[in-house]
Formats: C-alpha cells, sequence, structure tokens
C-alpha cells in the first residue's frame, strides 16, 4: 500500500512522501524499511530515532518525527491494529455452522448463528445462546449454560451445570467445573467432599489456555464481569472473584477466596484459603498471601507485606553481610575487654 492509503484507511494525514510504499507493519525496534510502524508517545521519538529503520511511523497529532514519513492520527494503537489487519490478513479463528461430526444431544437447546466443530459434543439439556462458537473436540456435559458471542476454544471441558454469560472467550484446553480438592479425613482415609454446586461466569470474561476453575462443593464458585485471566491459572472451589480482575499466569487461588473489583494480581501469586483481596489491590509477582488484604493495597513478598514494607525488608537483606562483618568485629572486640 501506498502511504496515502494507508492514511485514508485509518483517516490519517501524510506528513512526508504519501506515495512510499508499504507493504508490512512491526513494533518499532523489529520495523524494516518497507514497514510501517507506530509511536504513541511524544517522549520515545528517541528511541525511534536510535533504534528503528521503519520506512515509516504513525504518531499522534502534532509529532513529526525527522527522517521519518509519518501519518498522524488521533488513536494510534487503533490505527495500528488496523493496518496490522490490512497488511497481514490471518486465517479466521470462526468456524461456520454445525460439523456432521459433531454430537449434539436432541434436548440441547442451540441459538441462531451458532458454530460447532468437528468431534465436538453438547450435552442433555444444554443451552447455547446465538452466535456462540465452539471449536473442535469442546466437550460440554449436561446442563450447561453458554451466553450470546461466546467463543471456546478447542478442547475445552465444560463439566456439568457450569454458566457462562455473554461475549466470552474460553482459550483451549481449560477446564472449568472439574471437583474441588476438599477431603474429610477423619476417618483415616480422604473421602472426596460433596461436587453439588457449579461454575457461574459472567459477561465479557476472558480464561487463558490450560487454565483450571473448580465447582464449588455447594452453591458456585462465581468469576465476575469483566474479569480477564491468563493462561494456567488455578482457581479453586468456592471462590468468588470480582469484576474487572485481572489474574496473571501461573496464579494459584485456594479455595472459598474472594475478591473485591479491579484486583491486579501479577505472575505466580499465591493466594491461602478463606482470604478476602480488597477492590483494586495490586499483588505483585510471586506474592504469598496468607491473610486480608486491604482496598487499594499494593504488597509483595513472600508473605506478602506492603509495598514499601518490602522494599525497606530487601534494603535490610542487602546489608546482612556487611552488618555481618561489623558484628564479628565488635564479638572480638567485646573479648580483648574481657581479657
Amino acid at each position: 500500500m501506498l502511504l496515502s492509503e494507508i492514511a485514508a484507511l485509518i483517516g490519517g494525514k501524510v506528513v512526508g512522501d504519501g506515495n512510499y510504499p508499504i507493504t508490512g507493519a512491526a513494533p518499532l525496534q523489529n520495523a524494516e524499511p518497507s514497514d510501517i510502524t507506530f509511536l504513541e508517545r511524544p517522549d520515545r521519538l528517541a528511541v525511534l530515532q536510535r533504534k528503528s529503520k521503519a520506512g515509516a511511523v504513525i504518531v499522534p497529532p502534532g509529532v513529526q518525527p525527522e527522517g521519518f514519513n509519518a501519518v498522524q492520527t488521533e488513536h494510534v494503537l487503533e490505527a495500528f491494529e488496523k493496518v496490522v489487519r490490512c497488511l497481514h490478513p490471518r486465517h479466521c479463528e470462526t468456524i461456520q455452522g454445525i460439523s456432521d461430526k459433531a454430537f449434539i444431544h436432541l434436548s440441547a437447546k442451540i441459538g441462531s448463528g451458532v458454530a460447532v466443530g468437528p468431534f465436538a459434543a453438547v450435552g442433555e439439556d444444554c443451552e447455547l445462546g446465538d452466535n456462540v462458537t465452539i471449536h473442535g473436540g469442546v466437550q460440554i456435559a449436561a446442563g450447561c449454560r453458554i451466553g450470546n458471542n461466546t467463543h471456546i476454544f478447542p478442547n475445552t471441558v465444560l463439566y456439568r451445570d457450569t454458566v457462562i454469560g455473554k461475549n466470552c472467550i474460553i482459550h483451549a484446553n481449560s477446564t472449568i467445573g472439574a471437583y474441588g480438592f476438599g477431603y474429610d479425613s477423619s476417618a483415616g482415609c480422604h473421602k472426596l467432599s460433596p461436587q453439588l454446586g457449579n461454575v457461574v461466569i459472567g459477561d465479557e470474561v476472558e480464561v487463558g489456555a490450560n487454565t483450571t476453575i473448580d465447582r464449588a462443593t455447594y452453591g458456585s464458585t462465581i468469576i465476575g464481569s469483566g474479569t480477564k485471566i491468563d493462561n494456567i491459572v488455578m482457581i479453586a472451589h468456592n471462590c468468588k472473584i470480582g469484576k474487572h480482575n485481572l489474574l496473571c499466569a501461573h496464579t494459584g487461588i485456594a479455595g472459598s477466596t474472594t475478591t473485591g473489583d479491579y484486583v491486579v494480581m501479577a505472575g505466580r501469586v499465591g493466594v491461602k484459603d478463606h482470604v478476602h483481596i480488597g477492590h483494586r489491590a495490586v499483588l505483585g509477582a510471586m506474592s504469598g498471601i496468607i491473610a486480608d488484604v486491604e482496598e487499594d493495597a499494593r504488597i509483595v513478598g513472600i508473605p506478602a507485606t506492603p509495598e514499601k514494607e518490602q522494599m525497606r525488608i530487601q534494603i535490610a537483606l542487602q546489608s546482612l553481610p556487611a552488618m555481618r562483618k561489623e558484628f564479628k568485629a565488635l564479638q572480638r572486640d567485646v573479648g580483648e575487654l574481657k581479657k
């Protein structure tokens, strides 16, 4: 595409050579002279000048990078995404119709525009809303409910009575509604606790690949609307996750934990059972949570402590070798005084 054609596509203004040919789109440091890149913030102009070979750059209004052709537009990231989709079309992730190799129980209720891939199975008394997409190999057990426009990728398993809201994305190989890890050991053996509950997922939720969400003993394990869950996350039985949480990869949340809204858990956070994480709390990577966390707290460490306190602890730990030398010197001096 000519740069002028890209400007027309994204509703932008050309600064430089509108006839410059563009064949690809790439991030700033990877771009070649035939590529267009983007610069969201003017304070990164120096990085662009120093590290990029791009032939053109999408920039905010009023920004004119020296030595580069540019297209000025209000919404840089949205514009770049549109250009990427145009220059690098991908294979469509949606499927059409119901495969003759899929199994759908006669009692299941199927909305309009539903697509089901080969070797998927939809069980007894299930309900699939309009425009639901079920990829190949997905197993949906009896009594599940799936809201409009939800997209479930291959080999995901929904145990019985799982409820998923509208506009959700469930990535491949996830397991939702498996039995919780709860046992009665009073008789000298481990007897599985009742597994009579289910999992309820709100609207606009994304669940990453290989993530597991266990069913409640009684009632429901709940994932609030708008929450985004990364790959390889474990959420145990009876948990109630609030709205618009962000749970990063390798996070593990033990049973009966609750969170408020807009909570962030960074990678490899571990949360013990029966604690509450307050609204808007941020738990740093690899934090070990052993007690309730207040609203708006920022904590990190094992066991987790407030961010500033943890910084003081780390500074003190770094000082330990020098303090040990001083202590040994003091011991020698005291020994001399005793003599």
